[in-house]
């Protein structure tokens, strides 16, 4: 009932009867399965579908996969952005949301992994529980809207659907990161901190066949300075990326710049560690020691796609500890 959504739908009525799936994602498969109907035509027509849910719980975990393979049936672009559990939530809840990652990126085109745990890194210390929670939730937003906004914003250089889906369908592994800068020297701290937040567990985007850019200004938003941002962005990716960007305006932004960088079709999978040995993965940038400053609506975060090329195993310590946002929990069991 506290959804702003304009459009809802209680899945597994008659099996929960409206009070959750008590934390076991076999009861979150039943629930959705009861209402697979009901999915379809909410889902009916749409071209881009973005499941957001939270990992390691019961909805989230049991049927999010399940509404990711109807999305894709229906032939919409899917995009799963979703989270793990904070790491003193326990090992069981941990294994669960790594099982359910497993089930969810063989039904979605592109898989968006918010790691809550590292959130310490980009929050001053001392900082509420509720403002950290809040955090999580502008990564949430930035990487949804960061997509959603090249589509349905007009801008100075549009980037339309089919531009979005050449470089996230089917594409293999994936990154996104955003970054915000103000001042002087906007451009470069916005898009600096696109492909180099903390967030990010100093994953490079290095060897991307693909990259989306998203930059967001005000009307003072110059030709130079977009200039600039690409050219880091595509100095970072290598040269033989294929780059698709977006310039749009946003008059609420007077004076700053936001960047939103999606980069996919690397060779190496990141998958998580379920105990096999580790192996190499995506090239890590070497990072020298620099304070770090944060401004708001920056945030990245690592993407898990598809395994539709040779899958490895990386250990939990390369991929980060992961959890949920607040709006997410608030509707978890």
């Amino acid at each position: 009932k506290g959804s702003r959504a304009q459009v809802t739908l209680q899945v597994g009525k008659r099996l929960t009867r409206g009070l959750g799936a008590g934390a076991r994602p076999e009861v979150g498969r039943q629930a959705i399965a009861e209402s697979q109907d009901e999915v379809r035509r909410v889902l009916e027509g749409a071209d881009l579908v973005f499941i957001t849910a939270g990992m390691g719980g019961g909805t989230g975990t049991g049927a999010a996969p399940i509404i990711g393979e109807i999305a894709r049936e229906m032939g919409a672009l899917t995009i799963g952005i979703v989270t793990k559990p904070f790491s003193f939530e326990g090992k069981k809840r941990a294994r669960q949301a790594e099982q359910g990652l497993a089930e969810l990126r063989r039904t979605v085109d592109t898989m968006i992994v918010v790691p809550n745990d590292r959130l310490l890194s980009v929050v001053p210390r001392g900082t509420s529980f509720r403002d950290a929670l809040k955090k999580a939730d502008e990564v949430l937003l930035h990487a949804t809207q960061g997509i959603s906004d090249l589509i349905r914003i007009t801008g100075e250089v549009n980037v339309d659907f089919a531009d979005v889906r050449t470089i996230m369908a089917c594409r293999g592994p994936a990154l996104m990161g955003s970054g915000f800068g103000e001042g002087d020297n906007r451009a470069q701290e916005a898009a600096q901190e696109a492909v180099s937040s903390p967030l990010l567990d100093d994953v490079s985007i290095q060897g991307a066949q693909g990259v989306l850019i998203n930059i967001t200004g005000g009307m003072d938003l110059a030709i130079d300075e977009v200039h600039q941002i690409s050219t880091i962005i595509q100095e970072e990716a290598g040269e033989e990326a294929e780059i698709i960007f977006g310039a749009v305006h946003d008059p609420e932004l007077e004076g700053q710049i936001r960047v939103t960088v999606i980069a996919t079709g690397f060779d190496d999978v990141i998958r998580p560690d379920f105990g096999g040995q580790p192996a190499s993965t995506m090239p890590h940038r070497q990072v020298q020691p620099q304070p770090v400053a944060v401004a708001v609506g920056g945030g990245s975060a690592s993407v898990a796609p598809l395994p539709r090329v040779p899958e490895r195993v990386v250990t939990r310590d390369q991929i980060g500890e992961l959890d949920v946002p607040t709006f997410i929990r608030r509707q978890m069991d």
